[in-house]
């Protein structure tokens, strides 16, 4: 049994689901699924509890955001430790964090955010064609476009155009803002 839970290429596979459907939000990777195709020959009495154990060691590394030297010494631990794992597993299993951490990482951070984010922004400088006075044609307008939206989701769009007079109060904000972080930053 234990020579069969080593292979490398089949704890990688496993490693792989055990993230796509806990990280990723990938339901159809099953524990049946996981099974059948990396460890059939493996009874389930003895897979599920294996696996329960590399997803325990997965969480573990992806909740503290491990780095490398905290990897390290967290894998050591747990080929010391009494049923825990082997030191080729360690080593499979730090290779796969090594690969893996970025985007693990980032769907974990994009699970945390309960609401629309920016994605992005886009201004250009026209001149007014069109208004209610003839005075205010050909006046330079700035208009910036936003995308916001969470991901997975369509995108929204807000469009909106100031003159001289709003970008100016708008610059002015702006440069309130930058004045509080910095005192803010300065007092840490």
């Amino acid at each position: 049994m234990a020579g069969e839970l080593e292979g490398c290429k089949s704890l990688s596979g496993l490693l792989s689901g055990l993230a796509q459907n806990t990280f990723h939000g990938h339901s159809e990777i099953t524990e049946e699924l996981l099974h059948n195709q990396l460890y059939p020959e493996v009874p389930p009495e003895e897979f599920h509890p294996f696996l329960a154990k590399m997803r325990g060691i997965l969480k573990s590394i992806a909740s503290a955001d491990m780095d490398f030297n905290q990897l390290e010494a967290f894998l050591t631990a747990q080929t010391k430790k009494q049923g825990g794992i082997t030191c080729e597993q360690a080593a499979v299993i730090s290779k796969f964090w090594k690969n893996h951490k970025t985007r693990i990482r980032e769907s974990l951070l994009n699970q945390s955010r309960w609401d629309n984010g920016l994605r992005g922004l886009s201004w250009r400088v026209d001149g007014k064609s069109q208004s209610r006075h003839s005075a205010q044609i050909h006046t330079p307008v700035a208009i910036i476009e936003l995308e916001f939206g969470k991901s997975g989701q369509e995108s929204e769009f807000l469009c909106l155009e100031f003159d001289e007079v709003k970008v100016k109060q708008i610059l002015k904000r702006l440069s309130e803002v930058e004045e509080s972080v910095s005192t803010l930053l300065q007092a840490t």
